[in-house]
């Protein structure tokens, strides 16, 4: 029943990081046509981390120690405030559909900081992070990035931000089960708040109902279940178990980005997206035979 039950886990854990983080990038764009893009990001962290550590503390869960509460907050700057703060900033003026294609990359930077902590890249990782290379520049210079080097750059720091937490996340002091999710939530929710009061943003005058949804669907869905489900999958799964939903974000999101929003998707940002799972793939392949 314990097997059974895990595979039943990891089933549900899986399709929440494949369709619910697919679809965060179109609910991050309709969120900020009303709210400013580090205040969403902040509440929606924020909510979801206090309503995860709330519920955790009343079923028993301990109280992190200081130690936990550092590591956990490390994990929190790296992934929900460097990672998500500024793919919400960067859609201000990049399709939802181009931002899941650049997050993609995430498995390559993965390979690359798993070398700096000793672990020798293959030569079909060193083909896979070149592969996946090729297809960053081909969307830089030929598809909507072209010409705007601030987005690609911010882009490229998201998604190293977010693969340098989760490698380094192995290591690190953290509480047990889901609320090590809360805490890291916590912690990055309050960093992006305070982003977003150094910067001057300020409560809109009038939010759209859209606005809304969106910003309940990332609290709900998008930190409560599928953020807490790659936490879990990290944990529970081999490598390319857990990081497949690289493979199935970005379609999804041209998907729902094309039938809901009107995004326009050009050629090149196509051939860009093969390129870019082909090198992730064989990242992701070659990581899992050395395992």
């Amino acid at each position: 029943m314990g097997i059974k039950r895990q595979q039943v886990l990891v089933i549900l854990a899986l399709a929440s990081t494949y369709f619910i983080w697919g679809s965060t990038y179109l609910a991050i764009r309709f969120g900020i046509e009303s709210f400013p893009p580090f205040l969403m990001a902040g509440m929606r962290f924020s909510f979801a981390g206090t309503i995860l550590y709330i519920v955790m503390r009343s079923l028993g869960s301990p109280n992190p120690t200081l130690k936990q509460w550092i590591g956990a907050g490390t994990v929190g700057l790296l992934l929900p405030a460097l990672g998500n703060g500024t793919v919400c900033y960067v859609q201000q003026t990049v399709s939802s559909s181009v931002a899941a294609l650049s997050i993609a990359t995430a498995p390559i930077w993965m390979a690359i900081f798993s070398s700096i902590g000793g672990r020798k890249i293959t030569n079909q990782e060193w083909l896979g992070i070149g592969v996946g290379l090729i297809g960053i520049v081909m969307l830089n210079l030929g598809g909507s990035l072209r010409g705007d080097l601030s987005s690609a750059l911010l882009l490229i720091l998201a998604a190293a931000s977010w693969s340098f937490g989760s490698v380094w996340s192995k290591h690190l002091p953290m509480p047990q089960g889901l609320i090590a999710s809360a805490a890291q939530m916590l912690v990055g929710g309050t960093i992006l708040m305070l982003v977003s009061s150094v910067r001057g943003e300020s409560w809109p005058p009038s939010v759209s109902l859209k606005s809304w949804m969106a910003l309940l669907f990332l609290i709900v869905l998008g930190s409560l279940v599928a953020y807490s489900a790659y936490l879990y999958l990290l944990k529970t799964v081999r490598p390319l178990v857990a990081s497949s939903n690289t493979f199935i974000n970005p379609m999804v999101a041209f998907i729902v980005g094309i039938w809901l929003a009107n995004e326009k998707v050009t050629n090149i940002e196509l051939i860009a997206l093969a390129v870019i799972l082909v090198g992730v793939f064989l990242v992701l392949s070659a990581t899992n035979k050395k395992q």
